[in-house]
């Protein structure tokens, strides 16, 4: 990746880059050696990394070098003053700041790299920079003005000119702000006051205090970590492919998918975007897809390595992935000619900067942007009313097929509202527990579970409620089948009431669906069945409860993908939108995340009984992508030609889960 960037930057440039930008300032010391070994000198470094080697503050302003394994990098040291000085101070405190750090000899030399948006592209910045106001004008005239003691220089001239400062070996970290956001938010409140007080005091301790690692991401975030074995997954098959056509196409698709955003979140979005979140997996399922020439593969494995098997159902045109040890539910739905990841929905759940938003609504301090600039790490600016409302935090990871069994005396008066706000007690140890593997076949997959139903009690804590359990077996059956461009998955919930008397409860199978249907996109739809039977549709980021409904339908037409679900028996349906409160560059907002949807079934089970209900989705997809991308290969496979999928079963694939 890094030696391909070069050759385009001299394609387009004229000029071979000598040093490359971190992204996020997310260094590892195995970086010193890739760099290099890809024909890069430098990098940028904060001073959060220096410090991080016992770099002590006077010292920031030079060079040093770093190595890895027999290759030297030499690193710049960005000063936080600087990035917090420009462009937001005014230009002679910017001017003062550096003279106040300048030297005779004229050694010192200072950097200021970070986000190109602020100077013009966050709210009221173009202004700002390049409007009346002329801040870059200005600074830029500044340093014309100064040019007697201060110079401006290219990082790769001085690299030729000046001598490092020494050699230091820098640990794994990044800004300190990205330290603080890898924490967990009750530890991230607790670094931010003490690290803000220390500095207040002056404190030279306060150079010695960091936060978390970034990798801290994929431990604290289900969906980033499955989204990054997703990434290795399909690199390991691209890199096994020979050279070719399919191997430069599938290459262009990784890195695509490795496109840093939805890896982490910090201030802005990341992650919580769900267009950033969707793109980055459609490129990661294209390149695996690319490289397999269109083969599924049935496999049981620790696939997001967390210690516990899950297993990858494959089918004709799509995959699953489904964990045994959480619900028996699908955390990865992904339909492969379409290039879309149906279940790449987040979960809602609590961030640091809720408590910032909270405490600036009891203060009175929140409220719509001004027309002048301000740096978004100080301003807490909404874009409704009300935000904190909607600060509802889910109990379990939000994956497909969970199945909650709910009081049926209360069950009539959960709609879409109470779902939405978690106000339901599930009675039964059915949705975050582990379930047992019966059968896994070719695309086809059976989960046991023998649990219990606590009705005495309320279970949103996750206990086990106030009595010994009425005994139940769940048995699920998934069951693939249809063509690449149709693919279809039927599933079967197989509910047996272990007990010695009547068993009256209502079943909830819960679904979660991404179309990519935020902000009322008209292309991204619900179509159920009312009352009346008339279909008709509604937006796929509203809400909704229809009774008696045996078929449904949701789609976006933009993607050319469609689904319709057949129901048995007919079920009560409800759906709602699935929406956090995230910052953006202009302030505190709703963002969607995707859309649950919940079939209800009311059961009343005698003593060895069984009630089944299942649903049906069959998928329908405009275009093959696949087939569109190889159509001009020399390197075609027999899966391509023939336009089919083929799968194999994993030699693992009888094995029961296991804990570790």
């Amino acid at each position: 990746q890094l030696s391909r960037m070069a050759d385009e930057v001299e394609r387009l440039c004229g000029v071979r880059p000598r040093g490359a930008w971190l992204a996020e300032r997310v260094w590892e010391p195995s970086l010193a050696y890739d760099l290099a070994a890809a024909g890069y000198e430098y990098s940028v470094l904060d001073d959060n990394h220096l410090r991080g080697a016992a770099v002590r503050d006077e010292d920031m302003w030079g060079t040093y070098v770093v190595d890895d394994r027999g290759r030297m990098l030499t690193v710049f040291g960005a000063e936080q003053g600087l990035r917090y000085l420009i462009p937001w101070r005014p230009v002679p405190e910017v001017i003062g700041h550096l003279r106040s750090h300048a030297t005779p000899d004229g050694r010192r030399l200072g950097i200021m790299g970070d986000d190109g948006e602020k100077f013009g592209a966050w709210p009221d910045t173009y202004e700002y920079c390049w409007g009346a106001a002329g801040w870059v004008e200005r600074f830029f005239s500044a340093l014309e003005a100064e040019s007697g003691w201060l110079t401006t220089v290219r990082p790769s001239d001085w690299l030729d000119e000046q001598p490092p400062l020494g050699r230091i070996a820098v640990p794994a970290s990044s800004y300190v702000e990205m330290t603080e956001w890898a924490l967990p938010p009750a530890d991230a409140l607790v670094f931010h006051e003490l690290l803000a007080d220390a500095r207040r005091r002056n404190d030279p301790a306060a150079r010695f205090l960091r936060g978390g690692t970034w990798r801290a991401f994929q431990a604290r975030y289900r969906e980033i970590n499955e989204l990054h074995k997703q990434m290795l997954r399909a690199s390991a098959a691209v890199a096994a492919l020979p050279e070719g056509d399919r191997r430069l196409r599938a290459q262009d698709h990784l890195h695509r998918g490795q496109s840093n955003d939805v890896y982490w979140h910090g201030l802005f979005g990341g992650i919580y975007l769900a267009d950033l979140r969707v793109a980055a997996l459609a490129e990661l399922i294209a390149a695996e897809d690319l490289a397999a020439g269109g083969q599924v593969a049935t496999a049981r494995a620790d696939f997001d390595l967390d210690g516990l098997d899950e297993v990858l159902l494959g089918g004709p045109g799509q995959t699953l992935l489904i964990d045994l040890a959480e619900g028996g539910a699908i955390g990865a739905w992904d339909l492969l000619a379409g290039r879309l990841p149906l279940a790449s929905v987040l979960r809602r759940r609590p961030e640091a900067i809720h408590a910032r938003l909270k405490a600036a609504v009891e203060a009175g301090t929140a409220g719509p942007a001004s027309d002048q600039p301000i740096s978004p790490h100080d301003a807490v600016v909404v874009k409704e009313p009300g935000l904190e409302r909607y600060l509802v935090y889910d109990r379990h990871e939000r994956r497909s097929c969970l199945v909650h069994l709910l009081d049926p005396a209360v069950a009539a008066g959960l709609g879409a509202a109470e779902l939405s706000a978690e106000e339901f007690d599930d009675q039964a140890d059915l949705a975050e527990e582990p379930y047992e593997v019966e059968e896994l076949t070719e695309g086809r997959l059976v989960l046991r579970r023998d649990g219990a139903v606590h009705p005495s009690g309320p279970r949103r804590d996750g206990s086990a409620g106030g009595d010994g359990g009425w005994p139940v077996t769940l048995i699920k059956r998934f069951e693939l089948g249809g063509t690449r461009l149709s693919p279809e998955l039927a599933l079967k919930a197989e509910l047996r009431n272990r007990g010695d008397t009547a068993l009256e409860t209502e079943l909830d199978l819960e679904w979660a669906f991404q179309m990519l249907g935020g902000g009322g996109n008209p292309a991204a739809w619900y179509a159920v069945p009312d009352d009346a039977a008339v279909t008709t549709r509604t937006p796929h980021d509203g809400s909704g409860d229809v009774a008696g409904v045996d078929r449904l339908a949701f789609g976006n037409d933009q993607l050319g993908v469609r689904l319709e679900a057949l129901l048995e028996p007919a079920a009560r349906v409800i759906w709602h939108a699935i929406e956090t409160v995230s910052n953006s560059e202009g302030g505190f907002e709703r963002v969607y995340q995707g859309s649950a949807l919940h079939l209800r079934w009311p059961l009343v089970l005698a003593a060895g009984a069984t009630a089944s209900v299942g649903v049906r989705f069959s998928a329908t997809q405009d275009r093959d992508r696949l087939e569109e991308e190889t159509r001009g290969f020399a390197d075609k496979t027999p899966a391509d030609q023939r336009g089919g999928a083929s799968q194999r079963l994993h030699p693992k694939a009888g094995r029961k889960p296991s804990r570790s």
